[in-house]
């Protein structure tokens, strides 16, 4: 796993004023809080921290944090973006405490996805239901990412929770209850494009509205035929 490490500035100040003004400086706000230590406040350089989280294993990495000549081991728990612009307001991390589990949402990635025959050969499509998990784990066993092989899928093939790869030690937060097995979601699937399903259901309307005219047709000539027969008799009988 590669290390990631911020340099941090600690703080004691705090209010909307001094986070307004800890932003003109080019700096983010924290806090980094849990395991045996009280909440620490202090700030990051926004633009380190940005480059950072163009990183995906960021989000799913022990972080060390050099807080004024200390340092703390932490994941990334909450991020606060500005709504109409591309900065970061706030962040928060959860402090690491060797021997005690800890749960993060990981990503997932779909090996094959482009080339199962469900795709390349059956003209399906790649469903994806999930793009990340939450897991359970010791800190030394937080993987990166779930790869999930998609290279055998054929149409209308699932790929559920139960069924993912884990590395040792990693549980699936949604299947440790009682109720695992109504919570073993489908992760990625292969289906039918929705074009497809589309024009399908439209040559179904067209069939059946094809046939509702016949029948009327056919109901339009017996009604006429009927009434021939009946100017036939009522002529026989003059």
């Amino acid at each position: 796993m590669e290390a990631f490490e911020l340099n941090a500035q600690g703080r004691t100040a705090t209010g909307r004023a001094e986070n307004r003004r800890l932003r003109r400086s080019g700096r983010v706000p924290a806090i980094i809080y849990g395991g045996k230590g009280e909440p620490v406040m202090f700030s990051l350089d926004h633009n380190d921290l940005n480059h950072h989280l163009d990183n995906e294993a960021f989000f799913s990495h022990i972080i060390k944090l050099k807080i004024d000549g200390s340092t703390e081991e932490a994941v990334l728990r909450d991020l606060q973006r500005h709504p109409a612009r591309p900065f970061i307001e706030h962040a928060d991390f959860l402090r690491i405490v060797a021997g005690e589990a800890l749960r993060m949402s990981v990503p997932l990635h779909f090996a094959g996805a482009d080339e199962c025959p469900g795709v390349t050969d059956e003209g399906g499509v790649i469903q994806h239901n999930m793009n990340e998990i939450e897991i359970e784990c010791l800190p030394r066993n937080l993987p990166e990412y779930i790869e999930i092989d998609c290279t055998q899928l054929h149409l209308h093939d699932a790929v559920h929770l139960s069924q993912l790869v884990l590395p040792e030690g990693v549980q699936i937060v949604e299947l440790m209850g009682e109720e695992e097995e109504q919570n073993d979601l489908t992760v990625v699937s292969v289906q039918v494009p929705r074009a497809a399903i589309a024009l399908e259901a439209e040559e179904e309307a067209e069939a059946e509205a094809a046939a509702a005219e016949s029948e009327d047709d056919e109901e339009d000539d017996s009604s006429a035929a009927a009434s021939d027969a009946d100017a036939d008799t009522e002529d026989d009988d003059k």
